[in-house]
């Protein structure tokens, strides 16, 4: 006898969508959007679809339901990266330790680029899941970010729910498809987190494409000084 999480994670999203409803998929997105534990919105959204052709769930409150929920979900993870930045302070080994100037080139970063890098990450899967939590820390303003995580979420929301309606009861169809991007978004997620820890560790300097930071020598001949004649 075989166990497969991912088959049990399926499962209990089926169930929960099937028996409790509409409150079931709020719930379900919630979860989602908070990424703790990871549930996949590949299965959440696209057998609700399933359930808006067979009668199930209404269109429109399904729309707005999965959208919320997703907001929802968002703002919480927002609310732990902000509450908990100068908690994080201090945390890590040598070079890799978190500190305050790090946050202030993350909030430099947010201040900057926020819109458009909390909209473009709710469309890719993983990643938005996660980004609610570095937009937290760096203090993105609440409504900024809620404005464009729902025009990042909508389309993406839209389009798995678009699928499952077309493809019905053969809905499953949808996740297999996710499953290459799933791999994608994972490798970007963990060459984003090598590319932080050189960053912060000092071995190579901000921007693109990344550069190796030169490491000043000391202790040559050039720069000892030399005693006085006597």
């Amino acid at each position: 006898m075989t166990f497969s999480l991912v088959g049990e994670v399926v499962n209990l999203v089926i169930w929960v969508l099937s028996t409790i409803g509409l409150p079931g998929l709020l719930a379900l997105m919630v979860l989602e959007s908070f990424g703790i534990p990871p549930v996949p919105s590949e299965v959440i959204l696209p057998f609700s679809g399933f359930l808006i052709v067979d009668g199930q769930f209404p269109l429109a409150w399904t729309i707005v339901v999965a959208i919320v929920g997703g907001l929802i979900g968002s703002y919480a993870g927002y609310a732990v990266g902000r509450w908990g930045r100068h908690r994080i302070t201090g945390i890590g080994l040598g070079a890799l330790r978190i500190e305050t100037d790090h946050l202030e080139r993350m909030d430099r970063w947010f201040t900057r680029h926020g819109e458009a890098t909390v909209g473009f990450a709710r469309l890719v899967p993983v990643v938005r899941s996660y980004i609610s939590y570095p937009a937290g820390t760096a203090r993105m303003e609440p409504i900024r970010f809620g404005v464009y995580t729902t025009l990042g979420a909508t389309p993406f929301t839209l389009a798995l729910l678009y699928a499952g309606m077309q493809l019905g009861s053969h809905w499953s169809t949808v996740s297999s498809y996710f499953t290459d991007f799933d791999y994608v978004a994972a490798a970007l997620v963990a060459a984003g987190v090598v590319y932080l820890i050189l960053l912060v560790g000092g071995w190579i300097t901000p921007g693109w494409p990344p550069r190796w930071a030169s490491r000043r020598t000391q202790g040559t001949p050039s720069t000892v000084p030399r005693p006085p004649p006597p």
